[in-house]
């Protein structure tokens, strides 16, 4: 898997074999099956993590046992608790598997010096906060903003390939609704 891994960094950035090598020396393949988890609430996180196979979520659950669904990170994503990372606190997430996957892990201080070492990922790191930023600053206005059809027509529109993958009540979860709302509109709309 750390070929995809791999090949994912080419298509966005050139590397010399030299860096290539930098990256698998430190690069942590770690397998996991479905439900089982990457990270528990509680834990201190202490990875950058590339999803190379799979579909993971990253959830809380509330004091009444709800869950909430923050995001899905498929293949080619990157998953993780920034703020655990950066602050070294405990995790006020939990990361699990949907689907079998694989992922690569890279320690923080070893990234850290990859990226001091190779300025293009640098730059691409920085590109993808800036990107994450963005998504996250969508998402929130979406929920503050849109009727419930819309939240699940914006959740359709922007990801399809993660719709089909995933159960009906996961989407409810990630969209801020409950299930049988979901089943409502989605009865309604296979009506028009």
């Amino acid at each position: 898997m750390f070929d995809a891994f791999i090949q994912y960094l080419r298509d966005k950035i050139t590397l010399s074999e030299e860096e290539v090598e930098m990256i698998r020396s430190v690069g942590i393949l770690k397998k996991l099956r479905k439900r089982q988890f990457l990270l528990q609430e509680g834990d201190v996180w202490r990875y950058n993590a590339f999803v190379a196979k799979g579909l993971l979520k990253t959830f809380s659950i509330d004091s009444k046992g709800q869950e909430h669904i923050m995001n899905f990170s498929p293949e080619n994503y990157w998953t993780g608790d920034r703020e655990s990372l950066m602050n070294e606190t405990p995790s006020r997430f939990n990361i699990d598997a949907i689907e079998d996957a694989e992922v690569i892990l890279i320690a923080k201080e070893n990234f850290e010096t990859l990226c001091q070492k190779i300025p293009q990922l640098n730059n691409l790191v920085n590109a993808i906060l800036q990107k994450s930023f963005i998504v996250s600053q969508s998402r929130i206005h979406a929920n503050i903003s849109l009727s419930a059809e819309e939240k699940y027509q914006n959740f359709l529109d922007k990801f399809p390939f993660i719709a089909s993958r995933v159960p009906q009540h996961m989407i409810a979860s990630y969209i801020g609704i409950t299930p049988e709302t979901l089943t409502r509109i989605r009865r309604n709309a296979a009506k028009k």
